[in-house]
Parts: C-alpha cells; sequence; structure tokens
C-alpha cells in the first residue's frame, strides 16, 4: 500500500532533496485509440518532435528507452494557467486560504470582463506585476493611490531571492510560476523569479490522423448564384452601387479565393475534402487532422532546489532555518495542491478530454538512487496539506495574507477596455493564436 505524503515528509524533503514530481499516463475518454486534436500554431502546425521515452510504467528511470514520435498536448505555460485556475476555483469555492489580489470592473457600463466582472492575480498573465494591477487603484484612508505607489507595491518591489518574505505574503504563486517585472513596469527590469513548478501533457507514439470538410448548405445556394459585395461596415450586399469602392471598384466581401462568393458570407456548400499537408523532418504530415496515441503522459515537477534558492526573513536579523523551511514547504504544498486540484479536469480543449489509466503517485527526487519514494495523493489530502503548511507558516511568524486585497481599475483603464470592446464590436478585433 503507497503511503499518504504528509507534511512532514514535504518538510523534510525541501531540506535536501531536488523535486517531487508526478507522472502519469493518461487515455483519450473515448478510450484507447480515439483521436485527440492538439493545439495547433501559427499555419495550423502541430508541435511534434521525437523524444526518448522509458519503457514500462511511467516514470521507472531504470527502463530502456526508445525514441518514439510525439505532439505536445498542452505546454507548461497551459498548465501554470490551469493549476492557476484550479487554485482560484478552490478559493472562491471557500477549500482554501491563499492571498489573492482582486481588481473589481462591475458597475462600470463595460461588457462583462473575467470572472463576474473581476480580475485577480491568479488569472492575470504577469500576476503580480501584470499591468491590470498596474494600472488600479487601492482605497488608502478613503483616497485612492495607484496600486503602483502603494505600500503593497513598495513591499513586493523590493523582493528579491535572499528577501522573498512579503512577495509570498502577497502573491506566493508568483514565486512558484515565476514572475518578472516591477510596480511601475511589469515586464521590465525588476525582481525575476523563475518558475519553481512545470507541467506537460504529452501524446506519445502517435499516428497523423486526416481533417475532413463538408456542409451541405439547405438553401441549396450555388458558389456563382451571385456577387457578394462589401459594404465597409461590416456587412454585405448583392447591389453593386451599395458596395463601398476599393480602386474605384465595388470591394467584394472576404478575401482569397472564397472573395465575392456565398461561402464568404457563410452561405453555400463545402465540398467534401481533407487536409492540407505539412513536412516535418522529411516527412508528409496532415495538418490539423488530430492523432492517435499509444498513451498521454503528464509530468509534472515542483524543483526543491529552486525553492531553497529563497529566503524568508521576518526580522532585520535576517531568515531563519525555521522560517525558511516552513514557507519553502508551503510553497511546495501549494505547487501540489494545485496540480492534484488541476489534474481533475483533463478536458483540455475540443475533442482532447483525457483520463487517468493510473492512481497518480508522487515521487521524491534526491540523491543518486533511482528508486524515488512514491506517495499518493487525493484532491482533499492535497487540500489539507496545504492547509497544515499554512498554519505552520502561521505559527513560524511568517506573514500570509489571508484577507483578499481589492483593487478598483484606475478610470484611464476603464476607458481602454470601453474603447476595445467598442473596437470589437466595429469587426476590428486583433486575431488571436490558435490553439
Amino acid at each position: 500500500m503507497t503511503a499518504k505524503l504528509t507534511l512532514e515528509i514535504l518538510g523534510e524533503a525541501t531540506k535536501g532533496a531536488s523535486a517531487i514530481r508526478c507522472v502519469s499516463r493518461l487515455q483519450p475518454a473515448g478510450g484507447r485509440g480515439d483521436k485527440v486534436f492538439p493545439p495547433t500554431y501559427l499555419g495550423g502546425v502541430y508541435a511534434v518532435e521525437t523524444r526518448l521515452i522509458a519503457d514500462g510504467s511511467a516514470g521507472s528511470p531504470g527502463s530502456a528507452s526508445r525514441r518514439v514520435k510525439c505532439v505536445l498536448l498542452d505546454s507548461v505555460q497551459s498548465q501554470a494557467n490551469r493549476m492557476e485556475a484550479a487554485l482560484l476555483q478552490a478559493w472562491r469555492d471557500g477549500r482554501i486560504k491563499i492571498p489573492v489580489i482582486t481588481v473589481d470592473f462591475s458597475g462600470r457600463g463595460l461588457q462583462e470582463v473575467g470572472r463576474n466582472f473581476r480580475i485577480t492575480s491568479l488569472d492575470a498573465p504577469h500576476r503580480i506585476a501584470d499591468a491590470i494591477l498596474r494600472d488600479s487603484v487601492v482605497k488608502v484612508n478613503g483616497r485612492d493611490v495607484p496600486f503602483a505607489e502603494s505600500d503593497y507595491a513598495r513591499r513586493w518591489g523590493s523582493a528579491r531571492a535572499h528577501n522573498a518574505t512579503e512577495l509570498f505574503r502577497l502573491c506566493p504563486t508568483a514565486l512558484l510560476f515565476g514572475t518578472w517585472g516591477s510596480p511601475e513596469k511589469p515586464g521590465g527590469l525588476g525582481p525575476r523569479f523563475p518558475r519553481a513548478v512545470v507541467s506537460e501533457i504529452v501524446a506519445v507514439d502517435v499516428e497523423f490522423g486526416v481533417r475532413t470538410s463538408s456542409r451541405i448548405d439547405p438553401l441549396g445556394i450555388q458558389s456563382n448564384a451571385a456577387k457578394i459585395y462589401s459594404t465597409g461596415d461590416g456587412g454585405w450586399t448583392l447591389n453593386a452601387e451599395e458596395a463601398v469602392k476599393d480602386k474605384q471598384k465595388p470591394a467584394l466581401f472576404g478575401s482569397g479565393k472564397s472573395a465575392g462568393k456565398p461561402s464568404a458570407i457563410n452561405h453555400g456548400n463545402i465540398p467534401p475534402d481533407i487536409s492540407k499537408w505539412q513536412t516535418i523532418g522529411g516527412a508528409e504530415i496532415p495538418l490539423g487532422g488530430g492523432v492517435t496515441m499509444d498513451h498521454a503522459l503528464q509530468t509534472t515537477v515542483v524543483s526543491l532546489s529552486a525553492l531553497r534558492r529563497l529566503e524568508f526573513p521576518i526580522s532585520d536579523d535576517g531568515a531563519t532555518a525555521e522560517c525558511d523551511i516552513a514557507a519553502r514547504t508551503a510553497l511546495a504544498a501549494l505547487g501540489i495542491c494545485a496540480a492534484t486540484l488541476a489534474r481533475t479536469d483533463g478536458d483540455i480543449r475540443s475533442r482532447c478530454q483525457l483520463v487517468p489509466v493510473e492512481t497518480p503517485r508522487w515521487e521524491i527526487v534526491g540523491g543518486a538512487s533511482e528508486t524515488a519514494p512514491a506517495y499518493e495523493l487525493t484532491p482533499t489530502d492535497a487540500v489539507g496539506l496545504l492547509s497544515s503548511a499554512v498554519e505552520a507558516v502561521n505559527a513560524a511568524g511568517i506573514p500570509w495574507q489571508e484577507d483578499e486585497i481589492r483593487l478598483e481599475p484606475s478610470p484611464k483603464l476603464v476607458e481602454l477596455v470601453r474603447r476595445s470592446q467598442e473596437s470589437v464590436g466595429e469587426g476590428n478585433a486583433d486575431e488571436g493564436p490558435e490553439d
């Protein structure tokens, strides 16, 4: 029977182990052999590469390796977002108590921003260093103070690896998932903390499928039925006299091969077709047709070595071993909790829902031994582990902001969001990356 991971075991690991990891196999919710769809990148291509994968059970370092073709199913950045989203949901449900900074956009006549018009330090891209927080204000004695000029910003802006206490107090996820920036210039000069937790999901030993497309128009509109012209305001017309002019000629609606055809306005049939192809390593691979795989491999690593670089003094006398161990253990527990909660939702994207085929186990990695102690941890256990770690932090006297810090967007930020939303309504939205 596999032992449970306890706070005592984790605390001892933070003193000298290299990392704690969880490696597990996944299969499509539709069963082995069902097709899954990876994220697509510029040009509609997949992230394909050949990897050395150990045979045998997941995470068995002593197993022989083989070269297999793999496709990325969920990146490190995407996994970090999912873990923070899992923490945010658990915080909203009252299951965990962690520092959260919230910007409230409600009551300002905007279309919904974030969830319930709120953006938090758990869903802002740059966490506490994000421009959304920088361009917001905090109430101080009834007066609006820019967050970048507030006491909160002063504290975390001076944070460094040898003095991470205040950042730990206000936004511990910034120490765990990484951040770089200053209160004045997010993403620019300022304290930089690398990721201490990484996770990704890859499809192992893949075969590429093809994407088919077809549509039957119940109206039976033919591609040569009429010319479709643009009215210049996002609309279309059949009357050339009503069309906006392009070099003194009526402008066709749409672009490319569909310009001026009913298909440009989503009418008409789409003849049956299969996907285009890309060339990778001299091999022709279909574009966007999904993959079948032997299995998916999810690997999550919390670097205890990275956490040991952080120090947490609570007085001018410097850090103590007790405080350092308590804070590092809490960060490790936070990462483990985030990863465990996020693993309960395997719905990665449309047509890519994954389920575990084995019980996830956390292994403490350290020393030259190839046999790593393994521990089971349910979501409830993970929440309990984090709660115990926070209690230990409080007992050690390390500040941990359990009360939500509430900000309001500055008038100029509200106006920027309003103009952006109006621009989208006029059909001028930017094109985002494919996923």
